[in-house]
Order: structure tokens, then C-alpha cells, then sequence
């Protein structure tokens, strides 16, 4: 059986216990209580330069920019992002969402147990 649901059906994550984040909202969109046996879907609304933790982790993830402009910034470079755009995080690369002075909007797949 199919599941459709709309983001606001799902509330936002509880994001207080994270650091160096600004105007970050995220709502899981679909996961392992869903049925989904291996990855999440999540949506990303970052307010006007917001600005998700610099980190890295050990799996890759793929985003989707749905709204607004901004940038995905690397410890060797930074890329501007607009809708359309789809990016490509490799396993173990540093990396940060910025958005731009209208905001920033993208969904992001990861594997469960990330």
C-alpha cells in the first residue's frame, strides 16, 4: 500500500540539542516507521541565511533544492544553489546548507541509522 502524506502532517524535528545551526527547520518526511526498509526522506526549510552544523559523516546523502537560492559549502569550495539543483554529498566531506537572503528549501535522503 502506498503512503501519501503532506509535509504538514509531520511535525517539525526537535533540533535544541544541536549546535552551530541557525533558522533550520526539518521535518521527516518518511522513514523506518513508515515501512521505508532503508532510506529517509527529509524536508529542510532554512529561514533567510540560515545555515545548517558544518559536519561530516560516514555515509553519503543526496539533496534536492526545491526553493530559494543559497550555497553548499565544502572545506575546498562553495556552490550556489538554486532550485533544480541536485547535489550529491559524498561519505566523509565536510559540508554546510546556506541559504540566501530568500530562504532555502531542499529535501535530502540518507540511509536509516545515520
Amino acid at each position: 500500500m502506498f503512503l501519501v502524506r503532506h509535509e504538514s502532517e509531520v511535525p517539525p524535528a526537535d533540533l535544541s540539542n544541536e549546535h552551530d545551526l541557525s533558522g533550520v527547520e526539518l521535518r521527516p518526511l518518511i522513514t523506518e516507521t513508515d515501512g521505508a526498509e532503508h532510506f529517509a526522506m527529509r524536508i529542510f526549510r532554512l529561514q533567510p541565511g540560515g545555515y545548517t552544523p558544518f559536519h561530516r559523516h560516514g555515509w553519503e546523502h543526496e539533496v534536492f533544492v526545491i526553493e530559494g537560492a543559497g550555497q553548499v559549502v565544502g572545506e575546498e569550495e562553495a556552490r550556489p544553489l538554486e532550485p533544480g539543483n541536485a547535489v550529491y554529498v559524498p561519505a566523509g566531506e565536510k559540508h554546510r546548507f546556506q541559504a540566501g537572503e530568500k530562504g532555502l528549501v531542499f529535501l535530502c535522503c540518507i540511509p536509516h541509522g545515520s
